[in-house]
């Protein structure tokens, strides 16, 4: 299976992403199956076998204001990047997609045309905030995994564990797993600025997102 999510979209679960190339495809096709592989690609660069549906593509997007806080924090947090702008301006270069691994609104469109294909399960950050268990039950029908009702709460008290950690401010930065995490640093003119450009880039998309809990 591919987890696909755009950054700064699920936290700390997998903190590393696979970069899917030529040398990662050799890699991966020796690894013993079933494999799970992490990639932040866009659907049209993930590889044939995945647009032909003979692997599984879980997706899980998260409302963009929440996003990209998230993303800023990840950005400050790498000696690697070590962004020193202010928030005010990486969210322009987000909303202008002018941020690594190019445009959200291109990104996040082009899964969900893709929801209803049988081996693409697209999900939502801030529905696995709101209903858990629902959300471990659909992943186990989709990837065809047999759970008991013990296996289930144990694996969903797992999953709490770690959903809990992610919103933890002491564990990360403004703890970037929180929902409605963009209510404590957009000011009301950016609000009403992303608001305009949300309205642009997916006014002709049915899909919606829950900006806050």
């Amino acid at each position: 299976s591919f987890l696909r999510k755009v950054p700064g979209s699920a936290s700390s679960w997998a903190k590393s992403p696979t970069r899917y190339s030529p040398r990662a495809a050799s890699i991966t096709g020796e690894l013993t199956s079933p494999r799970l592989i992490k990639s932040h690609l866009p659907y049209r660069f993930l590889p044939s076998d995945l647009h032909n549906g003979d692997s599984k593509v879980i997706y899980m997007a998260r409302n963009p204001k929440d996003l990209v806080v998230s993303y800023y924090q990840f950005h400050r947090s790498l000696r690697t990047m070590s962004y020193r702008g202010t928030f005010q301006e990486f969210c322009r270069r987000f909303m202008n997609d002018k941020l690594g691994y190019g445009s959200w609104f291109e990104h996040v469109q082009e899964f969900w045309e893709h929801r209803m294909d049988s081996n693409v399960l697209f999900l939502k950050y801030e529905d696995m905030h709101r209903d858990l268990v629902t959300m471990v039950e659909q992943l186990a029908r989709f990837l065809g995994v047999s759970c008991d009702k013990a296996q289930l709460e144990a694996l969903t008290e797992h999953c709490h564990q770690l959903v809990d950690q992610c919103c933890n401010a002491e564990a990360l930065p403004v703890g970037r797993g929180r929902v409605g995490l963009w209510k404590d640093i957009f000011t009301v003119s950016m609000n009403e600025k992303f608001d305009l450009v949300y309205k642009q880039k997916m006014g002709k998309c049915d899909l919606t997102f829950d900006f806050y809990l």
